[in-house]
């Protein structure tokens, strides 16, 4: 097989296995969450942020609170809450998916660039 084309194969590899890695650890999240509305609180007493690190880490967790919902996305590294409302989580929920498309539309993309079309079967007259 072509060696300059596995060398690219393989670039693309390692390029596409970092991007991963980098989507494991997003700071974007807490960025999309203030952007759909969810509200920063930061945990202040010893209790709070004791309570914070009970939260499971990079998910956000449903919370009823006298009657009603929220939603709380913890931060125990910078103590702090993101709090926010059905509607916002509603919002957060679109933003997610609105940048899997978009990481999915750009690693396909990526893709197709190092794989060669092969377009010498329709002959010199198709180009003009």
């Amino acid at each position: 097989m072509n060696p300059i084309l596995n060398t690219a194969r393989t670039a693309c590899l390692l390029a596409l296995l970092a991007f991963l890695a980098a989507c494991a650890t997003d700071p974007g999240t807490e960025n999309m969450l203030a952007a759909a509305g969810f509200r920063a609180k930061i945990a202040s007493t010893p209790q709070q942020i004791a309570h914070l690190k009970t939260l499971p880490a990079g998910k956000v967790t449903l919370v009823q609170r006298q009657g009603q919902i929220f939603y709380v996305y913890p931060d125990a590294a910078h103590n702090t809450a993101y709090v926010g409302t059905p509607q916002a989580y509603q919002t957060y929920q679109q933003y997610r998916l609105q940048k899997q498309l978009s990481n999915e539309n750009l690693l396909a993309a990526q893709a197709s660039e190092t794989q060669p079309i092969v377009w010498e079967v329709w002959g010199p007259g198709f180009w003009y």
